[in-house]
C-alpha cells in the first residue's frame, strides 16, 4: 500500500522565504523555509495518515516496513533521507564523515556527555552522510577542491595582495597544508586577506572566471573576517541546470550557495562545519574527515533518469510522464516526491488514490511490489540499491 506523507519544513536562516511555498503553491509565511524532510530521521520524521511518525513505525517493526533484507542490512534503521532544499543564502563550508568516522565521533561525543541536540555537538548519530543534490532550477554551489593548477591560474589572474604563499603551497602540491592554515587562522588575521581578495575581484578586468568572481565578491562582502571565504577560493564553482546533479561522498568539502533542489542522503544529520556560518565550527574535526583529492568534473547527469552514484544507502531515479504510466523497480522502502505536474502513485500494479502535486511525497514499504506512476509531471523515486 502507498500512503501520502506529511513532512516537516525546517526554518534555517539560510533558507529562501519563497522557493518552497512557490513549489507547493501556498502563500509564504515570511519565514525562511530551508528544507522539507521526507523520511524517518528522528529529528523530523514524516507523519503517516494514521498520525504515527514513520520513525516510530520503523522502530516498532523494521522488517515489516523496510523488508527483511533491508532491515537486516541497515540494522533496523531507515537507510536514507530525502529533502527539498531551498537556499536563499550560502550554506556553511562543510563536509560529512565516513561510516567509520561517524561511529568513532558519535562514541566520543556520547562519552563526553554532550547532549544530542546541543549546538556544539558534531555527531548527532553514528551514520555517514553521502548525498546527492539534483537541481530543480539553476543551482549554484561550491563542490570539491578545484585541480591545483586551475586554482593557481585563478590566483595569478586576480593577483590579490598577500596570497603569494598560498600560490606557492599549491604549486608544491600542499593543498592540505594550505586549507588547514586558512581554516585555523583567527579572524584578525583573516580580515586583511579577505579585504585584499575582495579588492582584487573589484579590480579584475578580465572576462574569464565570471562565476568565481561573482561568488568571491559576495562572500568577501558578507563574511569579511571568515576563513570560509578563503576556503571557497580553493573549491570548484558550479552552476547546475535543471536536473543536473552533484554527488558528495564522505569528505567532500562543499557549500550550497543558492537555488532549489531535491536532495537525498544517508539517514544522518552529521555536518562538520568550517565557516560561512554562525553555527558551531570545529576546524580540527572538519580537517580530520576531509578528502583532499581534487575533483575535476563534479557535475553528474542522469542516464535514462537514473543518477548513478554507487552509493550503498540510496538509489535515485527521475520519472518524466506525459500522460502515460511507468513501473519503477526498486528494493526496500521507497519515497516518491513529485516536483512538477500531478503524478498518481501505486505499487504492485494497483493504485490507492494517492495523487501527488509538486512538493508532495508518498511512501511505499519494502514488502510492496514495484512502484507504478501515471499522470503528467515529474517525480523522483528513491529506493535502496
Amino acid at each position: 500500500m502507498v500512503v501520502r506523507l506529511q513532512n516537516t519544513i525546517r526554518n534555517y536562516a539560510w533558507g529562501s522565504p519563497t522557493a518552497l511555498p512557490q513549489l507547493l503553491g501556498v502563500e509564504p509565511d515570511g519565514q525562511p523555509q530551508a528544507e522539507m524532510w521526507m523520511g524517518a530521521h528522528e529529528s523530523a520524521p514524516s507523519v503517516l495518515p494514521s498520525g504515527d511518525s514513520l520513525y516510530d513505525v520503523v522502530a516498532a517493526g523494521a522488517s515489516y516496513v523496510l523488508g527483511v533484507e533491508t532491515a537486516e542490512r541497515f540494522e533496523g534503521r531507515f537507510p536514507f533521507l530525502a529533502k527539498l532544499l531551498a537556499a536563499g543564502q550560502p550554506l556553511s563550508i562543510q563536509a560529512h564523515p565516513s561510516r567509520e568516522q561517524a561511529i568513532d565521533g558519535y562514541a566520543r561525543d556520547e562519552a563526553a556527555g554532550i547532549p544530542r541536540d546541543a549546538g556544539e555537538r558534531n555527531y548527532k548519530d553514528a551514520w555517514p552522510k553521502p548525498e546527492i543534490l539534483i537541481a530543480l532550477e539553476p543551482f549554484d554551489a561550491l563542490v570539491g577542491f578545484r585541480p591545483l593548477a586551475a586554482t593557481v591560474a585563478l590566483l595569478e589572474a586576480l593577483a590579490p595582495v598577500g596570497f603569494d604563499g598560498l600560490a606557492s603551497q599549491l604549486r608544491d602540491g600542499k593543498l592540505q597544508e594550505a586549507f588547514t592554515d586558512f581554516m585555523s587562522n583567527d579572524r584578525d588575521a583573516i580580515r586583511p586577506l579577505v579585504s585584499a581578495l575582495g579588492e582584487a575581484c573589484v579590480q579584475y578586468a578580465g572576462s574569464a572566471y565570471r562565476l568565481e568572481i561573482e561568488t568571491l565578491s559576495r562572500l568577501c562582502a558578507d563574511f569579511p573576517d571568515d576563513p570560509g571565504v578563503l576556503a571557497a577560493l580553493l573549491l570548484n564553482r558550479v552552476r547546475l541546470e535543471r536536473f543536473e546533479a552533484v554527488y558528495l561522498p564522505a569528505g567532500n568539502v562543499h557549500a550550497y550557495l543558492h537555488g532549489l533542489g531535491f536532495e537525498v542522503m544517508a539517514n544522518s544529520d552529521n555536518v562538520l562545519r568550517g565557516g560561512l556560518t554562525s553555527k558551531y565550527v570545529d576546524v580540527p574535526e572538519l580537517v580530520s574527515v576531509v578528502d583532499f583529492e581534487p575533483l575535476t568534473d563534479p557535475v553528474l547527469t542522469a542516464t535514462d533518469g537514473v543518477y548513478a552514484t554507487g552509493c550503498e544507502y540510496f538509489a535515485v531515479q527521475r520519472v518524466d510522464l506525459e500522460g502515460g504510466e511507468r513501473t519503477v523497480t526498486g528494493t526496500g522502502p521507497r519515497i516518491v516526491c513529485c516536483v512538477d505536474g500531478a503524478v498518481e502513485v501505486g505499487a504492485g500494479g494497483t493504485y490507492d488514490g494517492v495523487t501527488l502535486s509538486a512538493g508532495q511525497s508518498a511512501f511505499a514499504g519494502g514488502p510492496e511490489g514495484p512502484c507504478n506512476l501515471r499522470g503528467s509531471g515529474t517525480a523522483f523515486v528513491v529506493s535502496t540499491p
